[in-house]
């Protein structure tokens, strides 16, 4: 597996389990780092696995469970567009969670999609640093992969690392036609805990390669996670994880 820090691959026979490991890990990382710094720094993914953990993180019997007061939510990527759109992470999170617990607004820290990108970009990094200091460092970062080995806005055919001394980019996506924003490796690989969920026959191929094939995060930049001295878990369905060796 990549990495330095500790790594991990859960599976679960379904979808909906893995939301549920996500969730628990979301909550469990929640108690640690409020116990042990008195609060929670959390980056937010997009996606259909991380909406289902959220939604139930906004649940009565979950939602209970945590000081919001104590929670500040980031994001690790956005797409170029209002917050109001339907392809906003942000909104999507909103709709999922945020608007389901008792956080309060000032806690919430949003990339600015609509704006120009390298604007944005650099007006991320400043928030980043403004709320956590010079070297930023989540508790938890939450993370998922394409079919074609993307994670966050980090897209093939561009070295993932490039910039990254910038915390946040705004790279153009050839394959998709636009600019996204997204935290670089640098932040994602400081973090105390990363989660990544994968879901569905689809990535199979893709997730036994990252896993058990050479090393190449040009080709499949979620190789590029690797913690410095934190722990990563992946959190697999069993459709996901059929093509891995035993």
């Amino acid at each position: 597996m990549t990495g330095r820090g500790r790594s991990d691959l859960r599976v679960y026979p379904s979808p909906l389990d893995v939301a549920e490991a996500v969730a628990d890990l979301f909550a469990g990382a929640a108690r640690d780092a409020m116990r042990e710094r008195g609060r929670f720094c959390v980056a937010l993914a997009g996606g259909r696995t991380p909406r289902a953990a959220y939604e139930l993180l906004g649940a009565e019997e979950r939602r209970e469970a945590i000081d919001w007061r104590r929670v500040s939510v980031y994001f690790g990527d956005e797409r170029c567009v209002p917050p109001e759109s339907a392809d906003s992470n942000y909104k999507m999170a909103l709709e999922a969670l945020l608007s389901k617990v008792s956080i309060p607004p000032r806690n919430v820290h949003r990339m600015h999609g609509e704006e120009q990108p390298a604007r944005a970009a650099r007006a991320y990094a400043k928030t980043l640093i403004e709320t956590m200091g010079e070297s930023p460092r989540f508790d938890l970062i939450l993370l998922g992969m394409g079919e074609d080995g993307h994670t966050a806005s980090l897209f093939p055919g561009t070295d993932p690392h490039a910039d990254e001394d910038q915390l946040v980019r705004a790279p153009f996506v050839e394959q998709l036609g636009e600019h996204r924003l997204t935290v670089t490796p640098l932040v994602i690989n400081n973090a105390r805990h990363i989660g990544i969920a994968v879901e569905s026959e689809r990535k199979s191929a893709t997730l036994a390669l990252v896993l058990s094939g050479p090393l190449n995060p040009i080709k499949y930049p979620v190789q590029a996670v690797a913690p410095v001295d934190g722990k990563l878990e992946w959190f697999a369905d069993r459709a996901a994880a059929e093509k891995l060796p035993p």
